[in-house]
Protein backbone atom coordinates (compact mmCIF):
# COMPACT_ATOMS: atom_id res chain seq x y z
CA UNK A 1 0.00 0.00 0.00
CA UNK A 2 1.31 3.69 -0.57
CA UNK A 3 2.19 5.95 1.50
CA UNK A 4 -0.40 8.85 1.77
CA UNK A 5 2.54 10.88 0.89
CA UNK A 6 4.49 9.44 -1.48
CA UNK A 7 3.18 11.00 -5.43
CA UNK A 8 1.05 8.63 -6.69
CA UNK A 9 1.84 8.36 -10.56
CA UNK A 10 -0.66 10.46 -11.81
CA UNK A 11 0.90 13.01 -9.42
CA UNK A 12 4.52 12.56 -10.77
CA UNK A 13 3.36 13.09 -14.29
CA UNK A 14 1.11 16.19 -13.81
CA UNK A 15 4.42 17.70 -11.87
CA UNK A 16 6.90 16.56 -14.51
CA UNK A 17 4.54 18.02 -17.24
CA UNK A 18 4.09 21.34 -14.90
CA UNK A 19 7.83 22.20 -15.05
CA UNK A 20 8.94 21.06 -18.64
CA UNK A 21 5.87 23.93 -19.45
CA UNK A 22 7.46 26.28 -17.30
CA UNK A 23 10.76 25.87 -19.10
CA UNK A 24 9.21 25.79 -22.49
CA UNK A 25 9.86 21.80 -23.06
CA UNK A 26 6.62 20.55 -22.64
CA UNK A 27 4.44 19.06 -25.11
CA UNK A 28 6.23 19.15 -28.83
CA UNK A 29 4.10 22.40 -29.31
CA UNK A 30 5.43 24.26 -26.59
CA UNK A 31 8.75 23.15 -27.17
CA UNK A 32 8.48 24.28 -31.24
CA UNK A 33 6.94 27.92 -29.56
CA UNK A 34 9.73 28.95 -27.31
CA UNK A 35 13.00 27.25 -28.23
CA UNK A 36 14.22 30.05 -30.71
CA UNK A 37 13.30 32.62 -28.49
CA UNK A 38 15.30 31.35 -25.62
CA UNK A 39 18.54 30.75 -28.14
CA UNK A 40 18.01 34.49 -28.64
CA UNK A 41 18.30 35.60 -25.73
CA UNK A 42 21.05 33.13 -24.39
CA UNK A 43 23.23 34.56 -27.45
CA UNK A 44 22.33 38.03 -26.36
CA UNK A 45 23.39 37.27 -22.85
CA UNK A 46 26.63 36.12 -24.25
CA UNK A 47 26.90 38.72 -26.27
CA UNK A 48 26.24 40.81 -23.75
CA UNK A 49 29.11 38.94 -21.23
CA UNK A 50 31.98 39.14 -24.10
CA UNK A 51 31.29 42.92 -24.47
CA UNK A 52 31.70 43.48 -20.96
CA UNK A 53 34.88 41.46 -20.90
CA UNK A 54 36.25 43.21 -24.05
CA UNK A 55 35.81 46.51 -21.98
CA UNK A 56 36.92 45.21 -18.69
CA UNK A 57 40.30 43.96 -20.40
CA UNK A 58 40.77 46.77 -23.02
CA UNK A 59 40.13 49.86 -20.34
CA UNK A 60 42.56 52.79 -20.05
CA UNK A 61 41.41 52.95 -15.81
CA UNK A 62 42.56 50.41 -13.82
CA UNK A 63 39.15 48.12 -12.45
CA UNK A 64 39.09 45.35 -9.59
CA UNK A 65 36.62 43.77 -7.65
CA UNK A 66 36.96 43.03 -4.01
CA UNK A 67 35.18 41.90 -1.08
CA UNK A 68 35.70 43.80 2.33
CA UNK A 69 38.21 41.38 3.59
CA UNK A 70 40.69 42.90 1.42
CA UNK A 71 40.60 39.71 -1.15
CA UNK A 72 40.74 40.94 -4.88
CA UNK A 73 38.47 38.89 -6.56
CA UNK A 74 38.91 40.19 -10.38
CA UNK A 75 41.81 43.50 -11.96
CA UNK A 76 42.05 44.12 -15.50
CA UNK A 77 45.57 44.28 -16.58
CA UNK A 78 45.28 48.43 -16.57
CA UNK A 79 45.21 48.07 -12.40
CA UNK A 80 47.85 45.79 -12.98
CA UNK A 81 49.73 48.12 -14.73
CA UNK A 82 49.42 50.54 -12.16
CA UNK A 83 50.24 48.41 -9.21
CA UNK A 84 53.70 47.33 -10.99
CA UNK A 85 52.45 44.00 -12.08
CA UNK A 86 53.05 42.01 -15.17
CA UNK A 87 49.44 41.08 -15.51
CA UNK A 88 46.27 40.73 -14.07
CA UNK A 89 46.50 36.71 -12.66
CA UNK A 90 49.87 38.28 -10.84
CA UNK A 91 48.02 40.45 -9.18
CA UNK A 92 45.19 37.86 -7.61
CA UNK A 93 48.11 35.70 -7.20
CA UNK A 94 50.92 37.72 -5.11
CA UNK A 95 48.26 40.38 -3.75
CA UNK A 96 47.34 38.87 -0.62
CA UNK A 97 45.12 41.86 0.43
CA UNK A 98 44.25 44.94 -0.64
CA UNK A 99 44.82 46.52 2.27
CA UNK A 100 48.90 45.68 1.45
CA UNK A 101 48.29 47.58 -1.47
CA UNK A 102 47.16 51.10 0.74
CA UNK A 103 50.51 53.27 1.83
CA UNK A 104 48.43 54.46 4.53
CA UNK A 105 46.44 51.41 5.80
CA UNK A 106 44.09 54.55 7.65
CA UNK A 107 43.19 55.61 3.72
CA UNK A 108 41.52 52.11 3.40
CA UNK A 109 39.87 51.83 6.31
CA UNK A 110 37.77 55.29 5.35
CA UNK A 111 37.34 53.98 1.93
CA UNK A 112 35.49 50.97 2.77
CA UNK A 113 33.63 52.78 5.66
CA UNK A 114 32.54 55.31 3.14
CA UNK A 115 31.01 52.80 0.99
CA UNK A 116 29.34 50.62 3.73
CA UNK A 117 27.94 54.19 4.81
CA UNK A 118 27.37 55.89 1.01
CA UNK A 119 27.28 52.83 -1.11
CA UNK A 120 29.82 55.06 -3.84
CA UNK A 121 32.99 56.96 -3.37
CA UNK A 122 33.78 59.49 -6.28
CA UNK A 123 37.33 60.76 -6.47
CA UNK A 124 38.93 59.36 -3.77
CA UNK A 125 42.31 60.52 -3.57
CA UNK A 126 44.81 57.55 -1.46
CA UNK A 127 48.73 56.56 -2.09
CA UNK A 128 49.45 52.87 -3.43
CA UNK A 129 53.12 51.60 -3.09
CA UNK A 130 53.53 49.12 -6.02
CA UNK A 131 55.46 46.13 -6.14
CA UNK A 132 58.37 47.52 -6.50
CA UNK A 133 58.27 49.35 -3.16
CA UNK A 134 57.59 53.20 -5.75
CA UNK A 135 54.80 54.99 -4.29
CA UNK A 136 52.13 56.94 -6.64
CA UNK A 137 48.76 58.75 -6.29
CA UNK A 138 45.43 57.95 -7.59
CA UNK A 139 42.13 59.21 -7.75
CA UNK A 140 39.55 56.08 -7.10
CA UNK A 141 35.80 55.49 -7.90
CA UNK A 142 33.96 52.96 -6.31
CA UNK A 143 30.65 51.63 -5.82
CA UNK A 144 28.99 48.98 -3.43
CA UNK A 145 27.46 45.44 -4.47
CA UNK A 146 25.43 42.47 -3.43
CA UNK A 147 26.05 39.07 -4.78
CA UNK A 148 25.56 35.80 -3.18
CA UNK A 149 24.25 37.12 0.46
CA UNK A 150 27.58 39.27 0.76
CA UNK A 151 29.41 42.62 -0.04
CA UNK A 152 31.97 43.75 -2.46
CA UNK A 153 32.95 46.93 -4.39
CA UNK A 154 34.30 47.19 -7.86
CA UNK A 155 36.51 50.54 -8.33
CA UNK A 156 38.16 52.44 -11.28
CA UNK A 157 41.58 53.55 -10.67
CA UNK A 158 43.17 56.90 -12.48
CA UNK A 159 47.37 57.50 -11.71
CA UNK A 160 47.21 61.00 -10.98
CA UNK A 161 50.85 60.82 -9.58
CA UNK A 162 52.23 62.93 -12.48
CA UNK A 163 49.22 65.59 -11.50
CA UNK A 164 50.00 65.09 -7.71
CA UNK A 165 53.38 66.26 -8.36
CA UNK A 166 52.83 69.19 -10.45
CA UNK A 167 50.30 70.60 -8.25
CA UNK A 168 53.42 69.39 -4.99
CA UNK A 169 55.74 72.02 -7.53
CA UNK A 170 52.83 74.22 -8.09
CA UNK A 171 52.87 74.83 -4.23
CA UNK A 172 56.09 74.81 -3.41
CA UNK A 173 56.39 77.69 -6.46
CA UNK A 174 53.84 79.73 -4.66
CA UNK A 175 55.53 79.37 -1.38
CA UNK A 176 58.92 80.53 -2.93
CA UNK A 177 57.05 83.03 -4.89
CA UNK A 178 55.54 84.33 -1.57
CA UNK A 179 58.63 84.84 -0.43
CA UNK A 180 59.85 86.82 -3.50
CA UNK A 181 56.98 88.76 -3.54
CA UNK A 182 57.32 89.85 0.15
CA UNK A 183 61.25 90.46 -0.14
CA UNK A 184 60.61 92.18 -3.56
CA UNK A 185 57.96 93.94 -2.14
CA UNK A 186 60.55 96.06 0.25
CA UNK A 187 62.48 96.29 -2.62
CA UNK A 188 59.53 98.07 -4.87
CA UNK A 189 59.01 100.31 -1.91
CA UNK A 190 62.82 101.57 -1.22
CA UNK A 191 62.43 101.64 -5.36
CA UNK A 192 59.82 103.87 -5.21
CA UNK A 193 60.94 106.04 -2.88
CA UNK A 194 63.78 106.52 -4.92
CA UNK A 195 61.81 106.76 -7.97
CA UNK A 196 59.43 109.25 -6.59
CA UNK A 197 62.80 111.44 -6.24
CA UNK A 198 64.00 110.82 -9.73
CA UNK A 199 60.94 111.68 -11.29
CA UNK A 200 61.03 115.11 -10.05
CA UNK A 201 64.35 115.19 -10.97
CA UNK A 202 63.74 114.28 -14.53
CA UNK A 203 60.78 117.15 -14.63
CA UNK A 204 63.51 119.26 -14.03
CA UNK A 205 65.21 117.95 -17.08
CA UNK A 206 62.79 117.61 -19.20
CA UNK A 207 62.17 121.02 -18.78
CA UNK A 208 65.46 122.12 -19.44
CA UNK A 209 65.06 120.26 -22.66
CA UNK A 210 61.36 121.64 -23.63
CA UNK A 211 63.55 125.18 -23.36
CA UNK A 212 66.63 123.78 -24.94
CA UNK A 213 64.45 122.11 -28.33
CA UNK A 214 62.97 125.44 -28.88
CA UNK A 215 65.92 127.23 -28.68
CA UNK A 216 67.40 124.85 -31.35
CA UNK A 217 64.23 125.16 -33.13
CA UNK A 218 64.36 128.62 -33.72
CA UNK A 219 68.15 128.68 -34.46
CA UNK A 220 67.19 125.84 -37.34
CA UNK A 221 64.55 128.61 -38.37
CA UNK A 222 67.16 131.20 -38.56
CA UNK A 223 69.68 128.94 -40.14
CA UNK A 224 66.66 128.05 -42.90
CA UNK A 225 66.72 131.60 -43.38
CA UNK A 226 70.48 132.19 -43.33
CA UNK A 227 70.63 129.48 -45.99
CA UNK A 228 68.29 130.80 -47.81
CA UNK A 229 69.30 134.39 -48.00
CA UNK A 230 73.19 133.07 -48.33
CA UNK A 231 72.30 130.91 -50.92
CA UNK A 232 70.71 133.65 -52.94
CA UNK A 233 73.59 136.27 -52.11
CA UNK A 234 76.32 133.47 -53.33
CA UNK A 235 74.15 132.60 -56.44
CA UNK A 236 74.32 136.03 -57.31
CA UNK A 237 78.07 136.56 -58.00
CA UNK A 238 78.40 133.09 -59.26
CA UNK A 239 75.75 134.02 -61.50
CA UNK A 240 77.60 136.71 -62.77
CA UNK A 241 80.65 135.03 -63.43
CA UNK A 242 79.65 132.34 -64.95
CA UNK A 243 77.96 134.31 -67.40
CA UNK A 244 81.12 136.60 -67.70
CA UNK A 245 83.27 133.43 -68.22
CA UNK A 246 80.75 132.03 -71.21
CA UNK A 247 81.19 135.10 -72.97
CA UNK A 248 84.42 134.89 -72.89
CA UNK A 249 84.77 131.41 -74.02
CA UNK A 250 83.07 132.21 -77.08
CA UNK A 251 85.19 134.81 -77.89
CA UNK A 252 88.63 133.29 -76.95
CA UNK A 253 88.22 130.09 -78.13
CA UNK A 254 91.10 130.15 -80.65
CA UNK A 255 93.02 132.84 -78.29
CA UNK A 256 96.12 131.00 -75.75
CA UNK A 257 94.46 131.82 -73.29
CA UNK A 258 91.52 129.70 -73.50
CA UNK A 259 92.58 126.99 -71.92
CA UNK A 260 92.75 129.11 -68.82
CA UNK A 261 88.92 130.69 -69.40
CA UNK A 262 87.94 126.71 -69.88
CA UNK A 263 89.57 125.82 -66.63
CA UNK A 264 87.76 129.01 -64.61
CA UNK A 265 84.28 127.89 -66.39
CA UNK A 266 85.11 123.92 -65.23
CA UNK A 267 85.96 125.11 -61.74
CA UNK A 268 82.90 127.50 -61.43
CA UNK A 269 80.78 124.63 -63.00
CA UNK A 270 81.93 122.32 -60.13
CA UNK A 271 81.13 124.88 -57.53
CA UNK A 272 77.90 125.77 -58.60
CA UNK A 273 76.97 121.68 -59.23
CA UNK A 274 78.36 121.66 -55.11
CA UNK A 275 76.69 123.90 -54.39
CA UNK A 276 72.73 123.36 -55.37
CA UNK A 277 72.98 119.62 -54.72
CA UNK A 278 73.82 120.67 -51.16
CA UNK A 279 71.24 122.92 -51.15
CA UNK A 280 68.74 120.84 -52.68
CA UNK A 281 69.80 117.72 -50.31
CA UNK A 282 69.07 119.94 -47.46
CA UNK A 283 65.05 120.64 -48.86
CA UNK A 284 65.23 117.22 -49.07
CA UNK A 285 66.06 116.97 -45.34
CA UNK A 286 63.57 118.98 -44.68
CA UNK A 287 60.82 117.33 -46.28
CA UNK A 288 60.48 120.66 -48.09
CA UNK A 289 60.51 119.46 -51.65
CA UNK A 290 56.27 117.64 -52.24
CA UNK A 291 56.05 116.14 -55.87
CA UNK A 292 52.95 117.32 -57.86
CA UNK A 293 51.82 114.79 -59.84
CA UNK A 294 50.28 115.84 -63.67
CA UNK A 295 50.00 114.80 -67.12
CA UNK A 296 52.41 116.03 -69.40
CA UNK A 297 53.52 114.90 -72.31
CA UNK A 298 57.42 113.34 -72.11
CA UNK A 299 58.74 114.78 -75.71
CA UNK A 300 58.57 118.64 -73.73
CA UNK A 301 60.57 117.72 -70.80
CA UNK A 302 63.15 115.91 -73.16
CA UNK A 303 62.83 119.04 -75.73
CA UNK A 304 64.06 121.49 -72.85
CA UNK A 305 66.99 118.69 -71.68
CA UNK A 306 68.24 118.02 -75.40
CA UNK A 307 68.69 121.55 -75.87
CA UNK A 308 70.16 122.22 -72.77
CA UNK A 309 73.03 119.51 -73.31
CA UNK A 310 73.33 119.66 -77.01
CA UNK A 311 76.15 122.28 -76.34
CA UNK A 312 78.23 120.43 -74.40
CA UNK A 313 77.64 117.03 -76.49
CA UNK A 314 79.47 118.79 -79.36
CA UNK A 315 81.65 120.63 -77.38
CA UNK A 316 83.10 117.24 -76.08
CA UNK A 317 82.84 115.47 -79.39
CA UNK A 318 79.65 113.35 -78.82
CA UNK A 319 76.53 112.71 -80.51
CA UNK A 320 73.07 113.25 -77.99
CA UNK A 321 70.40 111.91 -79.58
CA UNK A 322 66.78 111.90 -78.00
CA UNK A 323 64.03 109.80 -79.69
CA UNK A 324 61.19 111.22 -80.22
CA UNK A 325 57.77 110.42 -78.18
CA UNK A 326 53.82 111.17 -78.49
CA UNK A 327 53.35 109.48 -74.99
CA UNK A 328 52.14 111.34 -72.23
CA UNK A 329 53.01 110.26 -68.32
CA UNK A 330 52.11 111.07 -64.90
CA UNK A 331 54.67 112.51 -62.49
CA UNK A 332 56.42 115.72 -61.28
CA UNK A 333 57.83 117.18 -64.59
CA UNK A 334 60.55 119.23 -62.53
CA UNK A 335 61.21 116.39 -60.06
CA UNK A 336 61.85 113.82 -63.10
CA UNK A 337 63.41 116.40 -65.34
CA UNK A 338 66.14 116.53 -62.60
CA UNK A 339 66.71 112.79 -62.56
CA UNK A 340 66.75 112.76 -66.60
CA UNK A 341 69.11 115.68 -66.38
CA UNK A 342 71.36 114.05 -63.94
CA UNK A 343 71.63 110.87 -65.99
CA UNK A 344 72.07 112.38 -68.71
CA UNK A 345 75.11 114.91 -67.31
CA UNK A 346 76.91 111.71 -65.89
CA UNK A 347 76.69 110.07 -69.31
CA UNK A 348 78.06 113.02 -71.22
CA UNK A 349 80.85 112.72 -67.68
CA UNK A 350 81.79 109.50 -68.18
CA UNK A 351 82.01 108.79 -72.16
CA UNK A 352 84.98 109.70 -74.01
CA UNK A 353 84.09 108.82 -77.48
CA UNK A 354 80.64 108.00 -78.82
CA UNK A 355 77.03 108.62 -78.11
CA UNK A 356 74.35 109.58 -75.54
CA UNK A 357 70.97 108.01 -76.18
CA UNK A 358 67.85 108.63 -74.80
CA UNK A 359 64.99 106.25 -75.45
CA UNK A 360 62.03 104.88 -74.23
CA UNK A 361 60.62 100.60 -73.69
CA UNK A 362 56.93 100.54 -72.91
CA UNK A 363 56.00 98.03 -69.77
CA UNK A 364 52.81 97.50 -69.22
CA UNK A 365 51.58 100.94 -67.54
CA UNK A 366 54.63 101.94 -67.25
CA UNK A 367 57.08 103.97 -69.46
CA UNK A 368 61.13 102.94 -68.67
CA UNK A 369 62.90 106.17 -70.09
CA UNK A 370 66.57 104.99 -70.52
CA UNK A 371 69.59 107.15 -71.16
CA UNK A 372 72.58 104.75 -73.04
CA UNK A 373 75.63 105.68 -73.26
CA UNK A 374 79.37 104.38 -74.62
CA UNK A 375 81.16 105.51 -71.89
CA UNK A 376 83.60 103.52 -69.66
CA UNK A 377 80.59 101.77 -67.05
CA UNK A 378 80.34 100.76 -63.58
CA UNK A 379 81.65 97.62 -62.21
CA UNK A 380 79.06 95.41 -61.15
CA UNK A 381 80.32 95.31 -57.72
CA UNK A 382 79.99 99.03 -57.72
CA UNK A 383 76.77 99.96 -59.02
CA UNK A 384 75.18 100.38 -55.33
CA UNK A 385 77.47 102.41 -53.77
CA UNK A 386 77.29 104.96 -56.58
CA UNK A 387 73.72 105.89 -54.92
CA UNK A 388 75.58 106.58 -51.77
CA UNK A 389 75.84 110.42 -51.13
CA UNK A 390 79.55 111.53 -51.23
CA UNK A 391 80.40 107.90 -53.24
CA UNK A 392 82.24 108.53 -56.34
CA UNK A 393 84.06 106.14 -58.13
CA UNK A 394 87.79 107.10 -59.18
CA UNK A 395 88.20 107.34 -63.21
CA UNK A 396 90.45 109.19 -65.11
CA UNK A 397 88.73 112.28 -66.74
CA UNK A 398 90.02 114.43 -69.59
CA UNK A 399 89.90 117.60 -68.47
CA UNK A 400 85.99 117.19 -68.19
CA UNK A 401 84.99 118.21 -64.57
CA UNK A 402 84.30 115.97 -61.51
CA UNK A 403 81.10 115.54 -59.82
CA UNK A 404 81.00 115.13 -56.02
CA UNK A 405 78.94 112.03 -55.41
CA UNK A 406 75.58 114.10 -54.54
CA UNK A 407 73.69 113.97 -58.01
CA UNK A 408 72.78 110.05 -57.98
CA UNK A 409 72.01 110.01 -54.33
CA UNK A 410 69.50 112.72 -54.86
CA UNK A 411 68.21 110.76 -57.74
CA UNK A 412 68.02 108.01 -55.29
CA UNK A 413 65.48 109.64 -53.10
CA UNK A 414 63.55 111.33 -55.51
CA UNK A 415 62.90 108.23 -57.08
CA UNK A 416 61.54 106.57 -53.94
CA UNK A 417 59.51 109.71 -53.18
CA UNK A 418 57.53 109.90 -56.76
CA UNK A 419 57.92 105.50 -56.65
CA UNK A 420 59.45 105.61 -60.02
CA UNK A 421 61.69 102.43 -60.10
CA UNK A 422 65.47 103.15 -60.95
CA UNK A 423 66.85 100.31 -63.12
CA UNK A 424 70.91 100.57 -63.65
CA UNK A 425 72.88 97.94 -66.14
CA UNK A 426 76.62 98.13 -67.02
CA UNK A 427 79.05 96.74 -68.70
CA UNK A 428 82.18 97.93 -68.09
CA UNK A 429 84.44 99.82 -70.52
CA UNK A 430 81.51 99.23 -73.17
CA UNK A 431 78.87 101.51 -71.91
CA UNK A 432 75.93 102.07 -69.17
CA UNK A 433 72.28 102.21 -68.85
CA UNK A 434 70.13 103.93 -66.42
CA UNK A 435 66.15 103.92 -66.04
CA UNK A 436 63.63 105.36 -64.08
CA UNK A 437 60.29 103.65 -64.84
CA UNK A 438 57.41 106.46 -64.86
CA UNK A 439 53.02 105.58 -65.29
CA UNK A 440 52.06 106.42 -68.41
CA UNK A 441 48.70 108.63 -68.74
CA UNK A 442 45.50 107.22 -69.81
CA UNK A 443 45.07 110.41 -72.19
CA UNK A 444 47.30 112.65 -73.97
CA UNK A 445 48.39 115.89 -71.97
CA UNK A 446 46.44 118.34 -73.21
CA UNK A 447 48.02 121.34 -75.11
CA UNK A 448 51.01 118.95 -75.99
CA UNK A 449 52.62 120.75 -78.36
CA UNK A 450 54.06 119.18 -81.62
CA UNK A 451 58.07 118.33 -82.27
CA UNK A 452 59.39 122.05 -82.78
CA UNK A 453 62.45 121.97 -85.51
CA UNK A 454 65.66 122.97 -84.24
CA UNK A 455 66.51 126.66 -84.67
CA UNK A 456 69.57 127.59 -86.32
CA UNK A 457 72.37 129.28 -84.70
CA UNK A 458 71.72 132.90 -85.07
CA UNK A 459 68.28 132.83 -84.18
CA UNK A 460 68.40 134.90 -81.61
CA UNK A 461 70.46 138.02 -84.29
CA UNK A 462 68.06 141.14 -83.69
CA UNK A 463 66.22 140.18 -80.58
CA UNK A 464 65.62 142.87 -78.89
CA UNK A 465 65.77 141.49 -75.12
CA UNK A 466 65.07 143.80 -71.40
CA UNK A 467 66.78 142.42 -68.92
CA UNK A 468 65.46 143.49 -64.99
CA UNK A 469 68.11 142.66 -62.17
CA UNK A 470 69.17 144.56 -58.87
CA UNK A 471 72.65 143.53 -59.05
CA UNK A 472 74.99 146.03 -61.42
CA UNK A 473 77.35 142.53 -62.13
CA UNK A 474 74.40 140.30 -63.26
CA UNK A 475 73.19 143.60 -65.77
CA UNK A 476 76.93 143.76 -66.70
CA UNK A 477 77.11 140.26 -67.67
CA UNK A 478 74.01 139.30 -69.21
CA UNK A 479 74.84 142.53 -71.82
CA UNK A 480 78.14 141.14 -72.91
CA UNK A 481 76.41 137.42 -73.55
CA UNK A 482 73.53 138.82 -74.74
CA UNK A 483 75.28 141.41 -77.30
CA UNK A 484 77.48 138.62 -78.24
CA UNK A 485 74.54 136.14 -79.56
CA UNK A 486 73.54 139.29 -81.33
CA UNK A 487 70.89 140.72 -79.32
CA UNK A 488 69.92 144.41 -78.85
CA UNK A 489 69.97 144.54 -74.90
CA UNK A 490 67.84 147.12 -72.63
CA UNK A 491 68.68 146.97 -69.14
CA UNK A 492 66.73 148.17 -65.94
CA UNK A 493 66.94 147.89 -62.47
CA UNK A 494 63.41 147.97 -61.49
CA UNK A 495 59.92 147.87 -63.13
CA UNK A 496 60.02 151.95 -62.67
CA UNK A 497 62.83 151.79 -65.29
CA UNK A 498 61.88 149.27 -66.98
CA UNK A 499 58.53 151.44 -67.88
CA UNK A 500 60.28 154.74 -68.43
CA UNK A 501 62.10 152.92 -70.92
CA UNK A 502 59.02 151.31 -72.53
CA UNK A 503 57.28 154.96 -72.79
CA UNK A 504 60.47 156.93 -73.47
CA UNK A 505 62.01 155.05 -76.45
CA UNK A 506 58.79 153.04 -77.67
CA UNK A 507 59.99 149.77 -76.17
CA UNK A 508 58.67 146.73 -77.35
CA UNK A 509 60.93 143.94 -76.59
CA UNK A 510 60.69 140.59 -77.66
CA UNK A 511 61.37 138.99 -74.45
CA UNK A 512 62.04 139.95 -70.60
CA UNK A 513 64.65 138.24 -68.62
CA UNK A 514 63.55 139.52 -65.12
CA UNK A 515 65.71 138.67 -61.81
CA UNK A 516 62.54 137.45 -59.01
CA UNK A 517 63.98 139.12 -56.63
CA UNK A 518 64.03 143.12 -56.98
CA UNK A 519 64.99 145.93 -54.11
CA UNK A 520 62.36 147.56 -52.57
CA UNK A 521 59.97 144.43 -52.35
CA UNK A 522 59.96 144.43 -55.78
CA UNK A 523 59.25 141.14 -57.84
CA UNK A 524 59.98 140.10 -61.17
CA UNK A 525 56.50 138.96 -61.88
CA UNK A 526 55.21 142.31 -61.07
CA UNK A 527 57.62 144.34 -63.39
CA UNK A 528 56.78 141.37 -65.64
CA UNK A 529 52.99 142.22 -65.40
CA UNK A 530 53.34 146.19 -65.40
CA UNK A 531 55.45 145.81 -68.65
CA UNK A 532 52.83 144.06 -70.27
CA UNK A 533 50.32 146.40 -68.78
CA UNK A 534 52.32 149.36 -70.27
CA UNK A 535 52.92 148.00 -73.81
CA UNK A 536 49.21 146.36 -73.99
CA UNK A 537 50.86 142.66 -75.21
CA UNK A 538 51.37 140.24 -73.81
CA UNK A 539 55.43 140.23 -73.68
CA UNK A 540 57.28 136.64 -73.27
CA UNK A 541 59.07 136.49 -70.38
CA UNK A 542 61.50 134.38 -68.61
CA UNK A 543 62.05 134.67 -64.63
CA UNK A 544 65.52 134.06 -63.61
CA UNK A 545 65.74 133.35 -59.89
CA UNK A 546 68.12 131.37 -56.99
CA UNK A 547 64.88 130.07 -55.21
CA UNK A 548 64.48 126.81 -55.31
CA UNK A 549 61.14 126.54 -53.47
CA UNK A 550 58.14 124.49 -54.57
CA UNK A 551 56.10 127.74 -54.04
CA UNK A 552 58.13 129.66 -55.96
CA UNK A 553 58.25 126.79 -58.62
CA UNK A 554 54.19 127.02 -58.59
CA UNK A 555 53.76 130.89 -58.82
CA UNK A 556 55.53 131.29 -62.09
CA UNK A 557 53.51 127.99 -63.36
CA UNK A 558 50.03 129.58 -62.49
CA UNK A 559 51.29 132.72 -64.39
CA UNK A 560 52.64 130.81 -67.00
CA UNK A 561 56.21 132.05 -66.99
CA UNK A 562 58.92 129.78 -68.12
CA UNK A 563 61.77 129.69 -65.12
CA UNK A 564 65.61 129.79 -64.87
CA UNK A 565 67.76 128.76 -61.55
CA UNK A 566 70.74 130.76 -60.68
CA UNK A 567 73.71 130.49 -61.69
CA UNK A 568 72.05 130.48 -64.91
CA UNK A 569 73.40 128.16 -67.83
CA UNK A 570 74.13 129.65 -70.97
CA UNK A 571 72.91 127.13 -72.87
CA UNK A 572 69.59 126.47 -71.47
CA UNK A 573 69.58 130.38 -71.64
CA UNK A 574 70.20 130.66 -75.66
CA UNK A 575 67.18 127.38 -76.00
CA UNK A 576 65.12 128.98 -74.53
CA UNK A 577 65.56 132.51 -75.83
CA UNK A 578 64.98 130.03 -79.05
CA UNK A 579 62.06 129.00 -78.06
CA UNK A 580 59.98 131.99 -76.70
CA UNK A 581 61.26 133.62 -80.13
Amino acid sequence: MKRHSEPTDSDAAEESLSFQALIGLGTHSARKNYHSVLEGKLAELEAERNRYKWLFENALHGIFQADFDGVVRAANPAFASICGFQDSQQVLEKLDSLKFLFAHPEEYERLTNKLLAEGKVFRYLATLKRCDDTLIYVSMNAILKHEAGSDIFEAFVLDVSAFKQAQDELERLNEELEGRVESRTQELTASNEKLIQEIAERERIQEQLRVAKEAAEQATLSKDKYLAAASHDLLQPMNAARLLVSALRERMQESEESYLVERIHMALEGAEELLNDLLYISKLDQDAVQPRLEVFSIQQLLAGLEGEFNAQAKSLGLQLHVLPSRLSVQSDARLLGRILRNFISNALRYTHKGRVLVGYRRRGENLSIQVWDTGEGVPHDRLHDIFQEFRQLNRQQRGVRKGVGLGLAIVDRLARMLDHPIEVNSWPNRGSMFAVEVPLAESAATGSSKIQPALPINSLEGACILVLDNDDNILISMEVLLKQWGCVVYLARDQYEAIELCKAESLRPDVILADYQLDDNQTGTDAVLAMRKCAGEEIPAVIITADYSDEGSQLFKTLGLPMLNKPLKPAKLRALLSHLL
